[in-house]
Parts: structure tokens; sequence; C-alpha cells
């Protein structure tokens, strides 16, 4: 697993962590770690991150869940590439709650064919407790089934 470093970040990983999503940048949630079937964000929780009870909404953390499960299966180790897929199911379970800190999502690739792929994603809370799970189907967009990925800008 590559572990974000500032000083020695692959191509890839700074491009994403650059160019996020409208979205990623609403809700201020970052990829920390990304390598081949791996996948770990993380958010600090804020104010409007809180549902009516003051806790994490349970919207946030699917949408966590989410984002880091199509990360894992989309790690491409070429520069200059990518690979994107999208969301077919995604199976939410909130188990526990958030109040403060940080949010730490773990998503893993668990297998499928050449097209659809299967994954699993755990969310921690700041003391280390799981607070969901999520498992979800994904499928490869055109060209992205190889591991080579296709251009960027294509």
């Amino acid at each position: 697993m590559t572990a974000l470093n500032t000083d020695d970040i692959d191509d890839n990983l700074a491009y994403e962590q650059a160019h996020g999503s409208g979205l990623q940048d609403h809700l201020g949630y970052r990829l920390v770690e990304w390598a081949e079937n791996h996948a770990v964000m993380e958010l600090d929780i804020q104010d409007h991150h809180r549902n009516r009870a003051g806790i994490l909404h349970g919207g946030v953390l699917a949408t966590l869940m989410d984002t880091v499960s199509g990360y894992a299966v989309c790690y491409c180790s070429v520069p200059g590439n990518v690979r994107r897929s999208v969301t077919l199911t995604l199976t939410t379970n909130f188990v526990g709650m958030g109040k403060d800190g940080t949010v730490r999502v773990v998503g893993k690739k668990q297998g499928g064919g050449r097209k659809v792929v299967f994954t699993q994603a755990t969310a921690y809370n700041a003391d280390g407790d799981v607070i969901g799970t999520a498992t979800g189907t994904f499928k490869y967009q055109r060209g992205s089934d190889d591991p080579n990925g296709v251009p960027r800008d294509a």
C-alpha cells in the first residue's frame, strides 16, 4: 500500500488530491492512501456534517464509503492515466456514531471480474470504533477495466 507522503506522492494520487469533485470540495474529505485494491479517506467532522441529533449524518458517511470504494477499484499506476467506475449497488450499515474529530474510512476491492467488481468499506470514528460498513458493486467505465487505465484527458 502506498501511504500519502508529500515528499514522494505518485502522479495520479497528486492529481486526484488537486482535482477533487465539487462534492469533495464542499464536504472536505480527503484521499490519504491509495494503492492497488485499497484506499483510505478522512473527514474532519464539522457542524455542516451533523444531523439534527448532532452526530455525523448517515448520508455523509454513505458518501464517504461509496467514494472510498470507488477509489479502491480504480487505482492506476500509469502516470497520466486513470481508471473510472460507477456504483451499481451500495449496501450500508450504520453501527455507531461519530460526533467529533476525524472519521477514517477504508475501502478494499473484494473481487469480481473484468467489468464488474465488489468492494467492502469500513468507517471508524476518532476513537477507532467502527461506525459504518458497506458492500458495493461497481462497473468499470470503457477502458478502465484495463489496469493501465486510459489517458486522463480522454
